[in-house]
């Protein structure tokens, strides 16, 4: 019993040490720190998955713009979004940003409907599996988002090394597009002329159009005899031959009747093509010789590679934050008076003022126009030959008659013309939309597009890229000695004064 004890007083005299008192204060803390940590867990698994991701990516991939949020948050129809996909085996960025997406708007219902446990859904949609299916119950339209759209995967890396990659997220861009599809009767038709070796746009800009819902086909002028009626824009881009007399009238008569046309162009001199030149100076657009050199505004020393100045307002400023635009080897414009002095004629973008026009015997200095846009108000009566009509019967109510004339000429309509020039059509030059992807080029187009629609926005949002991004510095020399040489000298001498300081002490 008393060996007992002496032991018992043993153990207890080891917890009255400094060392063990310590020791139990630290178990204390630790067992405290980790219930907080637990309760805390469970406090933020509470939260909603939208805000529980901190978008913490250098392409910012779960950033959405105010254009979306503008259109959710006007939304007036309900709108389900069925996932029909295992949540737990879909990639994270995925199912994040439809969280996200999905929390702006009260109007939106997203579920996910698993295929392996509910196979009949895929025949309920008729489509397959890791697909969202968007459909508005109001409209009765409906539309099918493919994973492999928001999340697109590397194929050349895939069916060449064998690994899967990615090298864009559309999120945004797609469900965007689907919404504005279900939820909208618009749809705007676009005709691309063809027929004079023009350039074919390219796939980021024709899915940039389809996410709007625009219509492209292709019209060729001479095998018609007028331009159809369901024409909402008249597109050139970058015509090599000239338009003929025929064309060139039926192009006048498009726009006399308040038509919208835009015309990019390409390479080729605009005064080789003398037709078309024509109708721009009459629209107050007149072509300038050679090309524009910008040594002010360049990208990286090559002066035929220019970032122009931009003025843009209203709907052709929309979601522009940097105003970077790149633009090569182009074509500038000189503004003059119209033909008529119902036309307006307003440039958008030109170069600065110590940019020269080049040409192989002379060089002409100043700011030269590179995007500029034309608008005239067409107004026709519609009835307006009914006196005529009625000139051959006896005139036996003249007052009649006269207060018809004056009733039928009050009745007319007015249409807004609008010819939209950009002299360079490498603009949407897909060497430059796709390897620079933090520039607007993209967007001015679509935003010059859209501006010939009333009340159409531009909700083609462009898929955020998961490659290497190349920079866009304007004057990389002066740049690159302060990268290469001055930041490594300063370094240097900082560290050799650090040294002799502590070699003398």
């Amino acid at each position: 019993m008393d060996r007992l004890k002496k032991i018992t007083g043993k153990i207890s005299g080891l917890f009255r040490t400094a060392g063990t008192k310590h020791g139990t204060y630290s178990v204390g803390l630790t067992v405290i720190v980790i219930a907080v940590v637990i309760v805390l867990n469970l406090v933020i698994g509470q939260i909603p998955e939208a805000y529980r991701n901190l978008d913490v990516s250098s392409t910012k991939i779960y950033e959405i713009t105010d254009t979306t949020k503008e259109l959710l948050g006007g939304l007036e129809d309900e709108v389900d979004m069925k996932v029909l996909a295992v949540k737990d085996e879909t990639d994270d960025r995925i199912v994040t940003f439809l969280s996200r997406y999905a929390s702006l708007s009260g109007k939106i219902h997203l579920e996910w409907v698993d295929p392996v446990l509910h196979p009949s859904a895929l025949t309920e949609y008729d489509t397959t599996e890791n697909n969202v299916v968007v459909s508005c119950e109001a409209t009765g339209k409906t539309t099918t988002i493919s994973f492999d759209d928001i999340l697109v995967p590397d194929m050349y890396s895939y069916y060449y090394y064998g690994s899967l990659s990615y090298t864009s997220f559309d999120g945004e861009g797609q469900l965007t597009s689907a919404v504005n599809y279900v939820t909208s009767d618009a749809e705007q038709v676009i005709y691309q002329v063809s027929g004079h070796g023009e350039q074919t746009l390219s796939t980021t800009i024709t899915d940039l159009m389809e996410k709007n819902n625009y219509s492209l086909s292709d019209l060729n002028l001479l095998m018609t005899t007028s331009i159809p009626e369901d024409c909402d824009l008249l597109l050139m881009y970058e015509p090599v031959t000239d338009l003929s007399e025929d064309e060139a009238a039926m192009l006048r008569t498009y726009l006399g009747e308040g038509g919208r046309v835009m015309i990019l162009m390409g390479d080729t001199n605009a005064l080789e093509l003398s037709n078309l030149e024509g109708i721009l100076e009459e629209y107050g657009m007149q072509a300038a010789d050679g090309y524009i050199a910008d040594p002010q505004r360049c990208y990286q020393g090559n002066y035929y590679y220019i970032f122009p100045e931009l003025s843009l307002t209203g709907e052709m400023a929309e979601g522009i934050s940097s105003e970077m635009v790149l633009l090569t080897n182009t074509h500038g414009m000189n503004l003059v008076d119209p033909q008529r002095d119902t036309i307006s004629t307003t440039a958008f973008m030109s170069s600065s003022e110590n940019s020269l026009a080049v040409t192989e015997t002379s060089q002409e200095q100043g700011s030269f126009t590179l995007g500029a846009v034309a608008e005239e108000t067409i107004t026709e009566s519609s009835d307006e030959d009914s006196g005529e009509e009625d000139a051959e019967a006896e005139d036996t109510d003249a007052e009649d008659a006269d207060s018809s004339d004056e009733s039928s000429s009050d009745e007319s309509e007015s249409r807004t013309a609008r010819l939209t020039v950009i002299s360079a059509g490498s603009l949407i030059d897909s060497q430059i939309t796709d390897s620079f992807t933090q520039l607007e080029n993209a967007q001015v187009f679509m935003n010059a597009v859209t501006a010939n629609f009333e009340g159409v926005q531009n909700l083609s949002i462009e898929p955020k890229s998961l490659s290497v991004e190349y920079n866009t510095v304007q004057h990389a020399g002066s740049f690159s000695i302060l990268v290469i040489f001055g930041i490594p000298a300063v370094v240097l001498l900082a560290g050799f004064v650090v040294w002799f300081r502590r070699r003398k002490a």
